[in-house]
Order: structure tokens, then C-alpha cells, then sequence
């Protein structure tokens, strides 16, 4: 029984890092996370990748130190370690969608790295310009998004600098509010304005 038990910690102790990688990416980006099976597919890819650069580095360790000993204990720190780096790399690419553009210049996709239009336009303009969010009701309200869900149908919109909208555009701004948040499913359409035009 104590065979089995050792064989278990070290299956565990193979697949731990390429755990450790996809969560990492899955608490960093805003992709939906999938269902057990295709996120323990991912754990596997990112552990093939791991442990292959984990090889590789341990390699240009032992030619470098020629103390094969001694390096073979920093191997689970080390494979944690590019665990770590792997996911973080991935998320990066993923929110900056660098491999996608690369590919679309290319073009071999069409596609972006991010989990949807409604995140790519955000993504895109977000940062860069004034909304104006219409709201049940024939409401419109205009102001600058500090903050917006991931999902369009959860979350808040987070408006600094609100102003209510006329039917001729003019803006009321709402006095003494720093900020004010809208639930995006009371949203019906988007407007992304260039941060020099104003409400009114």
C-alpha cells in the first residue's frame, strides 16, 4: 500500500504545477472558467510546457554547477517556480492580446485573445474615452467608466463624472457624487465617445 501512496504524491507532485499555471491564469484574466474536464486539459498542456522547461533548465543548471546532486533538490521549487512564471506569462499575452495581433497580421485568425466583444471593445476604448450607458427607460447617462463588468448581463458600471443626457445631448451633472454605479443589465446600448467631447 505504501507503493501506492508514493506513486499518488508523485503523480500529484508531477501535475501540481501545471495547476498552480492555470489557476494563476484564470484568476488574472476574465475568461469564464470552463468546466473540470477541459481546466484539468489545461493543467495538463501547461504541465507538459512546466516540466519541459523545468528539463531543460535543470540541463543548463547541471553543465553550469556539474553538481547534478544537489540540483536535483531544487527541481519541485524550481517547476513551482516556472509554474508561477508560465502563468503569469500567459495572462499577460492573454490581456494584451500580443499573440492574437500577431496572428491576425499574419492572417491566420480573425479572432482576439480576449473572452468576448463586449471585453475586447472595453479593452480597446475602455481607458481612452467617455461612455454614454442607455439605460431602461429612454434614460441615457454620460460620464467616464472607472470601472465595468466582465459579463453584460452582471455586474456595475462604475461612472465618475456623470451627467444625465436631454434628448439634445445636454448634460445635468449630479451634484456632490463622486461616482455612481449602474447594474449592466439595465444597459441596452454603449456609446464610446472620444475624451474630448464633452455631455454638453
Amino acid at each position: 500500500m505504501i507503493w501506492a501512496t508514493n506513486e499518488i504524491v508523485d503523480v500529484l507532485t508531477f501535475l501540481l504545477p501545471g495547476f498552480i499555471a492555470a489557476a494563476i491564469f484564470y484568476s488574472l484574466t476574465s475568461h469564464p472558467k470552463p468546466g473540470a474536464f477541459d481546466r484539468v486539459i489545461l493543467a495538463l498542456i501547461f504541465t507538459l510546457i512546466g516540466q519541459m522547461t523545468t528539463e531543460y533548465s535543470l540541463l543548463i543548471l547541471i553543465d553550469i554547477q556539474e553538481n547534478a546532486r544537489t540540483i536535483e533538490i531544487w527541481e519541485p521549487g524550481l517547476s513551482v517556480l516556472i509554474a508561477i512564471i508560465l502563468g503569469l506569462c500567459s495572462s499577460c499575452l492573454s490581456n494584451s492580446d500580443v499573440l492574437h495581433r500577431f496572428l491576425r497580421r499574419l492572417r491566420m485568425t480573425r479572432e482576439t485573445s480576449y473572452p468576448s466583444e463586449w471585453y475586447s471593445t472595453f479593452a480597446r476604448h475602455g481607458d481612452r474615452c467617455y461612455i454614454v450607458l442607455h439605460l431602461q427607460g429612454e434614460r441615457r447617462l454620460y460620464g467616464y467608466a472607472e470601472e465595468w463588468p466582465s459579463d453584460p448581463t452582471d455586474g456595475h458600471f462604475r461612472m465618475a463624472e456623470a451627467e444625465w443626457l436631454d434628448e439634445e445631448n445636454k448634460g445635468t451633472p449630479l451634484e456632490n457624487v463622486s461616482a455612481v454605479l449602474v447594474p449592466a443589465a439595465e444597459v441596452g446600448i454603449i456609446e464610446f465617445l472620444p475624451t474630448s467631447e464633452g455631455a454638453g
